[in-house]
């Protein structure tokens, strides 16, 4: 468990406000000797699909015996998910090291500014410092938001990758997919090789005219390198892929679900990028292979419980909500499936809840913890809209909301149930702690 005074402390650094530069991360991580110079890293944006794209970028360099540093966000029960070498998240004592390491120079930048270093600053700069101490090979780099001011936007990393873009964060990144696909353009800098994945129409105009104003280069899903084949799988799915240099077959993906399917794809093609292996012909296959069977992706259509099956997945706006019911329609046959859905209050409530209607047979509406959970009352308003009154049921809390959601699944007269927990990252994480205890 992390230590209770890094966590206090951490917990003082949340901006009241969002501030869209880099001159304190920058100042830190100079302070601190620049640490993210000290390895190549592989950077990672997009709106859907980023931590698991990832997480199979680190699972494949690993399978090729590269030592990696992985940092995404947020995380889904514990702050030290975020900062992982070697594929393992830093243990609470070394967090809790490289923290103390941190702060004080954090503290002499706090001097410096109008702004204090935020929370999502100083875990940036843990992440460097605990990379360059371990030291790896390689890190993967994950985005907060956005991608242009974005803390994270400081490697100058050879590799850009832009997983799906989507609506979401409009009242910080814009309204339309073209500005937000702009601010996330801001990743891809001067020689690099832009990994993007499809993306609607909007997104593709700003992600071309950036590579082209900085003299990148650009691959795209679909074009360079795409998903020839999948087959469903006992635990997963095979897939044949075909990458920059070559194609791949045969390859067993434990994850659900065409888009991850496609999130396969764009991170095998991101590691041929680093390693120039469309200059070179394939990767070695087997190492493939094996890098891509150790993938997990925690909280993404992910099984906690059978009996009535309990699926929890992160999925917190439209676009998510879309590639999660098809991917349940695809690959689950549920009699009846009862969704507990909890939303923070800046959300698309009405479009992922309509995404998800065609698959649900009823829905719990509750809260989370979290001080932006929309209230319960607001989202059984919205869900009644577009459930009907008779499909919606609400419950104050997480934990009665899933003891009435498996009830109803266990109701059904065939007994074919499931519960599906989504909404909210918060809210995954939550369930995640609850199932658990229970087990």
């Amino acid at each position: 468990m992390i230590d209770a005074r890094v966590e206090k402390a951490l917990a003082t650094r949340f901006p009241a406000h969002m501030v869209p530069d880099l001159d304190r991360i920058t100042d830190l991580l100079d302070l601190l000797g620049s640490p993210q110079r000290g390895y190549p890293s592989i950077h990672v944006t997009g709106t859907n699909g980023k931590t698991t794209t990832a997480r199979m970028v680190d699972a494949l360099l690993r399978a090729f015996g590269i030592r990696t540093g992985r940092y995404t966000s947020p995380h889904l029960e514990s702050v030290t998910e975020r900062i992982a070498i070697d594929g393992q998240p830093l243990d609470p004592d070394r967090f809790a090291a490289t923290y103390d390491d941190v702060a004080p120079y954090a503290e002499i930048v706090d001097g410096r500014h109008a702004e204090r270093v935020t929370y999502f600053e100083l875990l940036t700069a843990m992440a460097f410092a605990a990379f360059a101490d371990a030291p790896v090979d390689v890190a993967v780099v994950e985005v907060g938001l956005g991608g242009r001011w974005d803390a994270t936007n400081v490697v100058g990393a050879p590799v850009a990758v832009v997983t799906p873009i989507g609506l979401d964060h409009v009242g910080i990144l814009g309204d339309t997919i073209g500005a937000i696909a702009a601010e996330k353009a801001g990743i891809v800098h001067a020689g690099a090789t832009a990994v993007v994945a499809a993306q609607p129409e909007p997104a593709l105009a700003p992600l071309r005219a950036r590579a082209a104003d900085v003299g990148a280069t650009l691959r795209m899903q679909g074009v360079d390198f795409g998903v020839r084949q999948r087959t469903l799988a006992v635990g997963g799915q095979l897939l044949d892929l075909d990458g920059l240099g070559g194609s791949y077959d045969g390859i067993f993906l434990p994850l659900h679900g065409a888009h991850q399917a496609g999130n396969a794809s764009t991170a095998l093609a991101a590691v041929e990028a680093f390693f120039g292996a469309s200059d070179r012909g394939t990767l070695d296959i087997d190492a493939v292979r094996e890098g891509f069977a150790q993938v997990t992706s925690p909280g993404r259509l992910e099984i906690v419980r059978r009996g009535p099956t309990v699926l929890l997945d992160g999925a917190h706006n439209p676009a998510g909500a879309a590639a999660l019911a098809a991917a349940i329609e695809d690959e689950f046959d549920f009699d009846q499936l009862v969704a507990v859905v909890a939303v923070l209050d800046d959300k698309d409530v009405a479009g992922l809840l309509g995404e998800l209607e065609p698959v649900v047979s009823a829905v719990v509406v509750t809260a989370n913890t979290s001080p932006r959970a929309l209230p319960v009352d607001a989202l059984a308003e919205v869900a009644a809209e577009v459930f009907g009154d008779d499909r919606v049921v609400s419950a104050s809390r997480l934990d009665d909301a899933i003891e009435r959601a498996i009830a109803l699944a266990e109701a059904g007269p065939l007994g074919g149930g499931g519960v599906l927990v989504t909404g909210s990252i918060v809210t995954v994480g939550e369930a995640r702690r609850l199932l658990r205890g229970r087990s």
